[in-house]
């Protein structure tokens, strides 16, 4: 079957992971995506480690592979005029650009988007930044945790202010994922325009934007009701119990979603009469009474194990999950059965393990996983198939430092 993104070609010359995110999702839908790379070291996080693939240190570390499966390695000098032709000339081949360097730094080497837009009219040029191309704070450098700080995200995330803890940032770089998330989505929407238009065009995608962007519920909750959002925890602000709750042997979380889920609820608990009581029998009312209802829950809770729990939520169909650890998460009867686990060899025959992309397509499945690329190591094919060069040439650029 053919790949949904077959015969599209993506530039990744993004590093980290919000940009590599997204190439690889691209990847992940059949786009040649050729990785470019600074020489000698690469992506930064190539030495993020440990853990590092097979133990060894200094290799490709764990964070790494979590973001650039399914793309080709080229790595070109671009402080080099012979590097900045080769990058122009790949991008002229391109349908997608995808960058996050400083504003204004690939500009300075020829490369931004005006120029390479001059240069190729069809380009797709995406430009993941911390704040944006523009705004008061488009020159400053930033990270996924400041970005979860200063974005909101953290001020919702963690125990309630009576309560020790602070706020707490997500435990894995969220920020970066989301603005990743939407730099493809943005690349796919730009990928149809252009089928109409025949016009590239160059597409901004800021963390800080994004991270403001996917708040949801909780920015409309503020702008709604005017009341500032503040750290629940595990519970929810608009549903009751929508929350994590203790057992005799652990915790699991509870989701009531509406009023016969609690009603259910409340009868496989034997607190039927919680159901019926004005305080507690719609919606509304259990946000209003909130503080008076969980600790009856709770008591309730601490009398069986969580298994006895779960198991009887589940049959009175009342949602209701375990607090599983990423081991758990990963091994379980669900992974096996769903293949969220698969394997692949990078090319020096090394065992390298990979989460699945979890989008499954009737006509044009995800099929293969390539291994996420050593450094620099398809420079040869990728040249050869992009730009028709032949060894002597691509020996010439070898030669001269440039790839």
């Amino acid at each position: 079957m053919t790949a949904a993104l077959d015969g599209i070609r993506v530039l990744d010359m993004s590093r980290i992971l919000a940009g590599p995110w997204a190439g690889q999702l691209l990847g992940d839908y059949g786009a040649d995506v050729v990785k470019v790379e600074r020489p000698l070291c690469g992506d930064d996080t190539r030495q993020w480690g440990p853990p590092w693939l097979d133990g060894q240190e200094g290799g490709e570390s764990a964070y790494f592979l979590s973001a650039n499966r399914n793309k080709r390695s080229l790595t070109i000098d671009l402080a080099s005029l012979q590097g900045r032709e080769l990058l122009t000339a790949l991008a002229c081949k391109a349908d997608v650009l995808l960058e996050n360097y400083k504003v204004g730094t690939m500009a300075g080497f020829g490369l931004g988007p005006e120029q390479l837009l001059k240069a190729n009219p069809r380009l797709i040029y995406c430009s993941v930044s911390s704040f944006g191309q523009s705004g008061p704070h488009a020159a400053e450098p930033g990270y996924d945790a400041m970005i979860q700080s200063s974005a909101g995200l953290m001020s919702i995330t963690g125990p309630p202010p009576d309560q020790p803890g602070g706020p707490q940032k997500v435990g894995v770089a969220i920020a970066d994922i989301m603005a990743g998330m939407y730099a493809t989505t943005a690349v796919l929407a730009a990928l149809n325009s252009r089928t109409q238009s025949g016009q590239g065009q160059h597409i901004d995608v800021p963390l800080y934007d994004s991270q403001v962007a996917w708040l949801a519920n909780q920015s409309m909750n503020y702008l709604v009701g005017g009341e500032v959002p503040a750290r629940m925890g595990t519970a929810h602000p608009n549903l009751v119990p929508y929350q994590a709750f203790k057992t005799a042997d652990g915790e699991f979380m509870l989701a009531v979603g509406n009023d016969q889920q609690f009603a259910r609820c409340c009868s496989v608990l034997d607190l039927d009469k919680l159901s019926v009581d004005a305080r507690f029998s719609s919606s509304k009312a259990r946000i209003q009474n909130r503080e008076a209802l969980i600790p009856h829950l709770q008591q309730r809770l601490l009398e069986k194990p969580t298994a006895a729990w779960l198991s009887l939520l589940g049959a009175a169909a009342v949602p209701a999950g375990p607090i599983n650890d990423i081991a758990e998460v990963l091994g379980n009867e669900h992974a096996r059965e769903r293949k969220l686990v698969r394997e692949s060899r990078n090319s020096d025959g090394r065992r390298v393990p990979l989460v699945a992309n979890p989008v499954l397509f009737e006509q044009s499945p995800v099929e293969h996983y390539r291994a996420p690329p050593l450094l620099g190591e398809h420079k040869h094919e990728v040249l050869s198939d992009w730009l028709g060069y032949s060894a002597q040439q691509i020996a010439s650029l070898e030669d001269a430092g440039v790839i």
